[in-house]
């Protein structure tokens, strides 16, 4: 092994050691290893030419993988071999001996759902993602577990099994069995024998071998028929039928049913996923998800995926299709040398049959989405750090608060609070504020003041962390008005408005908006924390509004119940109608004297003219300053409507 260091009086970077050891590098294949400052391999990778895969590193514009590979490394060594194929054995086993932190090691991205049926006197039957050693019989993996959740109601539904964790005996049965869904083994209601039968008929259901399984389980249905045991053949009757959906939603007809593997990777960055389709007998038996970091060139993935994913013979199939050409020669070898077998290796292109093409587009597909969820687990971290440098913030925007106004026509006034944390929700910091200054009155400027009020008046009496980041939805005005509460409170953080029309970004005392262009990882994570804060303040106000249209207005008059209610609906209709009234209608219809007539036509009236006040105070409070219409109709989006509807509405309406 060269182990090459640079050891100069000149004060050199790192990156100018390492491009100094890749430029004294020979031109022939080997193997390289990059080390950190604790001298712990961190990278393992292969070439066919040492020095003109080493120096490419430090050549033009790279990506961020290659670059923080580089940030971290502090030397480089390299082993040179009479081949490439040499290399590519001496990286594989490099790679197992040292682990490198940006080489490919093998995570499950998801582990699939199995059934498993207990070891005791009267077994159980539940999903788990644990298998133990326990005795206990497993049927699996199923990946799609929505279909087993499907498959195990249905089961639940035929055989009267116990859902109890704990076997007790007990004296008197539960729920389940007064609604026919258990036979109370645990009150000793049924005997150990006829408990039995039906997990045996559930392990036949599970054998897992396909049309052989159906094919018995049929017969012993009509068996069951034949011998007048009705209730066995309807069990095994329901039990096949749920099988069988079972069964189609798990799997994926091929053309051919030669055994087969499709694999595909999808990466960003240092991030990599790997999808496999496994195909057996024809049909798509199972999806493996596998998660890694990896800081190889894109041509090597597959090759060095597959060294670590195929470790047992019995995991090869007879064909294997993979996205590209690169490294299948050696792989064919590797495998024949390492296990004895002969296996293709089949590189799709366009010119490839149909089947195979949506095969491997629906593995890279099913990467594609695990990077997807990697990247949200891990956090938006490049659209926060473009925020704070667009925005000049002090601190990256790690938590972001977002504001925003619902009513309709100035009822139900709610403000939302949504909070992301790493550019992701974090719903348990969601709240809301039913507003009590603008009730009946459309002002979003003064909405929006008292909900940023009361939210970090309580923050500071309760001396809990503050956003980095709020964000108003509005312009300047809305802006000013929020900047103006904070002040007042003595803070100092950093706001943001977000102005729909133009997707503009506008700061306290700044007239002149930013713009960011559309496809800005910043703004998009703005949009995010906006339209987040559209939902949640629109759909509390619309329970509000369905809370209230279900009580009547009669309802809150003195003196009128549910029956006295009903009578009232049924005449009059509305608060209008009523207020219009005379006593003797009222007393004829509630079978009241007049005198008691009397003091309810008083107070629907009265009720009546508030709510006609209200109407007119609403109708005042159109236009002014703080309000647009658009934000006063928007949970019906129609920007006119607030507007459009106060003009012809009746005080009747309210009712």
């Amino acid at each position: 092994m060269n182990d090459h260091k640079i050891n100069s009086t000149q004060k050199l970077s790192h990156r100018e050691i390492l491009h100094q050891t890749a430029l004294k590098a020979p031109l022939k294949s080997g193997v390289y290893l990059w080390r950190n400052e604790e001298q712990t391999v961190i990278y393992v990778g292969k070439a066919k030419n040492l020095k003109n895969r080493l120096t490419s590193y430090f050549s033009g514009n790279k990506d961020i993988k290659t670059r923080l590979l580089i940030s971290r490394a502090r030397s480089i060594e390299y082993i040179t071999t009479d081949n490439e194929y040499e290399a590519f054995l001496l990286e594989n086993n490099l790679i197992k001996k040292y682990s490198p932190r940006y080489n490919i090691s093998l995570k499950d991205g998801k582990s699939y759902p199995v059934i498993k049926v207990t070891k005791e006197k009267f077994p159980r039957l539940f999903k788990t993602r644990n298998i133990t050693h326990d005795g206990s019989i497993y049927f699996g993996p199923f990946p799609d577990a929505s279909a087993l959740d499907s498959f195990l109601e249905t089961l639940y539904e035929i055989y009267p099994l116990r859902r109890c964790k704990k076997f007790r005996e007990k004296n008197f049965p539960c729920m389940y069995y007064h609604i026919g869904r258990c036979k109370a083994p645990c009150c000793k209601k049924t005997n150990e024998s006829t408990y039995n039968e039906f997990i045996e008929e559930i392990c036949s259901l599970l054998e897992g071998k396909g049309e052989e399984t159906v094919k018995k389980l049929q017969g012993q249905m009509k068996e069951a028929a034949k011998n007048l045991n009705f209730e066995k053949a309807a069990r095994l009757r329901d039990g096949i039928k749920a099988l069988e959906i079972l069964q189609h939603r798990n799997i994926v007809e091929s053309f051919e049913g030669t055994d087969k593997d499709y694999i595909a990777p999808w990466r960003e960055g240092e991030l990599v996923s790997f999808t496999v389709l496994k195909m057996r007998g024809g049909k798509l038996l199972g999806r493996d998800n596998y998660r890694t970091v990896s800081l190889n060139e894109d041509s090597e993935l597959i090759p060095e995926f597959m060294a670590s994913y195929y470790n047992e013979k019995e995991l090869i199939p007879p064909q294997i299709y993979i996205m590209q050409s690169d490294g299948t020669e050696f792989m064919k070898r590797w495998i024949f040398e390492t296990y004895g077998i002969k296996t293709e290796i089949i590189a799709v292109n366009e010119n490839s049959p149909a089947v195979h093409k949506a095969a491997i587009g629906m593995a890279q597909q099913n990467a594609k989405e695990d990077i997807v969820r990697r990247m949200r687990e891990r956090g938006d971290f490049p659209a926060m750090e473009e925020l704070k440098k667009e925005l000049s913030l002090p601190n990256l925007p790690a938590r972001i608060e977002g504001f925003d106004i619902a009513h309709i026509g100035g009822k139900f006034p709610v403000a939302s609070l949504i909070s992301f944390y790493n550019g992701n929700p974090d719903k348990k910091n969601y709240r809301y504020f039913r507003l009590k200054t603008t009730d009946g009155i459309i002002d979003d400027f003064a909405s929006m003041k008292e909900a940023v009020s009361r939210r970090y008046t309580r923050l500071i009496n309760e001396k809990k962390e503050l956003p980095d980041l709020i964000l108003i939805d509005g312009g300047i005005g809305q802006v000013n008005a929020v900047d103006s509460i904070l002040k007042s409170l003595d803070l100092d953080i950093p706001i943001a408005g977000l102005a729909k029309r133009d997707e503009e970004i506008y700061r306290p005392g700044n007239s002149m908006p930013i713009r960011l262009p559309k496809r800005s990882d910043a703004l998009r994570l703005l949009q995010r924390v906006r339209d987040e804060t559209h939902r949640f303040a629109t759909s509390r106000n619309q329970e509000l509004r369905t809370k209230e249209n279900t009580v009547s207005p009669f309802t809150k008059i003195r003196g009128i119940g549910p029956k006295r209610d009903a009578l009232l609906v049924k005449k009059f209709g509305t608060l209008k109608s009523l207020a219009e009234s005379n006593e003797n209608e009222i007393s004829e219809t509630l079978k009241i004297p007049e005198e008691a007539a009397q003091e309810i036509l008083v107070s629907a009236k009265k009720l009546f003219q508030e709510q006609n006040a209200l109407l007119q105070k609403q109708r005042l409070s159109i236009g002014a300053a703080g309000t647009t219409k658009e934000k006063a109709a928007r949970s019906k989006l129609n920007e006119n409507l607030a507007s459009a509807a106060l003009e012809v509405a009746s005080p009747d309406d309210f009712s």
